[in-house]
């Protein structure tokens, strides 16, 4: 068991472990939390009377968390001292319990932790952002059909530019690397050889890599798997036409990974358009069905005509028996997008995605716009989660001229709970959250930051008020 400087293990309460990936869990399972800072102090007490009260009701005393306190952020400075962001307790606590949930933290401005949100997703290797996005009837949108949205954005966290190689542009050491790039690998360097880092360039390193990309992919399959018709659908979002080897390497591994480990369940869009086509028309030629897959066969050279021929002879040698017959249906169904056309097309066809996998500085774009589209970031929970550990956390700031005014909107933290419940196996204590929210958002029983958005404008009920509220509609 960890030691700690300043804290002590909870006298009640048993541990989570991990098998394979999995949460062990027993009924009474001690979870750290993080209080946050800023308006942190009113959104916790609402978040776990909330989710408590969740709990009691759903199985009566047979389950309960043994909250243990941890600190981070400002109030870690208070306790440990200066620049003290993020102490060793609070490290070894979750270690030690698996599971942590969190209020929002402040990013250090002076000293101390980058970003104390990246640190954590990268000390636990929580290699996988998870950001539902769906809307709640009642909940003010600047779209007209925000409830044709109904997303859960999977964001890679530990690689690309999120892992802050880079180097300031008059930084001695980058302006060597500039001069090593220049002189020698760019010159040698096929494709790129006539190119030229301009002097004075502040310079970043972006990596991608195969394995850090196909477990994060792997565990939206597997999300997708959970998933019923139509929502078993996971589109892997890049922007491979321009960086080919980091982005379009991303493409290229989950489609590998789908069409190996996730063959006899997964099904790729241009082999559902084969096999559609074969199933529409079971007499069609090799190259009628390829003319109909490929846009602008016919103007084609012979040599990429013949490729495509043999795309759709492959698909249907190797899978017709096992996908055909409109069996490939109930699968789940793997394509690409282009990061750009995935934010139009989250405004503009909303209902033909369900689970978009991404690269990091991606999916933080993309999450928040999808949140932006359902009611903002005080309706949007977030999960980061690993092989050994798991962290939910508020996806908004900590809005300090709000703190300690009991008025804020804890519905992203109290969102994240019935994540954190759903990750336990608890789904009926977190569907009576959900029913909850939903009802009183309907009810009109909202925060100030709803209320005023409602028209005709409702009176505004507090943070604490907004709990009871939720409670009182299980």
């Amino acid at each position: 068991m960890a030691e700690f400087e300043k804290l002590v293990h909870p006298s009640k309460g048993s541990t989570i472990t991990f098998i394979d990936g999995l949460p062990q869990v027993p009924n009474d399972p001690i979870i750290p939390f993080i209080r946050g800072d800023g308006t942190g102090v009113d959104i916790w007490p609402a978040t776990q009377m909330v989710i408590d009260s969740a709990v009691e009701k759903a199985y009566g005393s047979q389950k309960k968390i043994e909250w243990f306190k941890i600190y981070a952020g400002d109030e870690a400075c208070e306790l440990y001292g200066t620049f003290q962001y993020l102490p060793n307790d609070t490290i070894e606590a979750i270690k030690q319990y698996g599971i942590a949930i969190k209020g929002p933290l402040t990013t250090p401005v002076g000293g101390g932790i980058r970003s104390l949100n990246v640190a954590l997703r990268q000390i636990f290797d929580l290699y996988s952002c998870i950001r539902p996005c769906r809307y709640y009837a009642g909940t003010p949108s600047p779209h007209k059909h925000p409830e044709d949205l109904d997303v859960i954005v999977y964001r890679e966290n530990t690689e690309d530019i999120y892992m802050g190689i880079e180097w300031e542009a008059n930084d001695p050491v980058g302006t060597k690397l500039r001069k090593y790039l220049n002189n020698e690998v760019i010159p040698a360097s096929k494709g790129i050889k006539n190119k030229q880092i301009p002097e004075g360039s502040g310079l970043g390193i972006k990596p991608i890599s195969k394995k850090g990309s196909q477990r994060h992919i792997r565990r939206a399959i597997q999300h997708a798997l959970k998933l019923t018709g139509k929502k078993r659908h996971v589109t892997l979002v890049h922007k491979g036409n321009i960086m080919k080897f980091t982005e379009g390497a991303f493409r290229d591994w989950g489609y590998e990974l789908a069409t190996n480990e996730f063959r006899n369940v997964c099904i790729t869009e241009r082999e559902s358009w084969i096999l559609n086509n074969i199933e529409t028309n079971p007499s069609i030629t090799i190259e009628a069905n390829a003319a109909m897959v490929e846009p602008g066969f016919n103007s084609l050279t012979d040599q990429k005509k013949d490729q495509i021929c043999m795309e759709v002879q492959l698909v249907i040698e190797s899978i017709n028996s096992t996908h055909g017959q409109g069996k490939w249906k109930e699968m789940v169904l793997i394509d690409d997008r282009i990061a750009d056309s995935i934010f139009q097309q989250i405004q503009t066809r909303p209902q033909e995605y369900s689970i978009l996998a991404t690269l990091n500085l991606n999916g933080d774009y993309i999450s928040d716009a999808a949140a932006a589209i359902v009611g903002g970031l005080g309706m949007a929970p977030g999960a980061n989660i690993g092989d050994q550990a798991a962290i939910f956390e508020a996806t908004h700031g900590t809005a300090p001229k709000h703190a300690g005014l009991d008025r804020i909107n804890p519905g992203s933290v109290i969102l994240s709970g019935v994540m954190m419940l759903e990750f336990l196996g608890w789904k009926e204590a977190a569907n009576l959250i959900t029913q909850g929210i939903s009802q009183s958002i309907s009810d009109k029983k909202v925060t100030y930051d709803l209320a005023r958005l409602m028209e005709p404008p409702v009176q505004a009920l507090s943070c604490s008020e907004f709990a009871r509220s939720v409670i009182d509609r299980f």
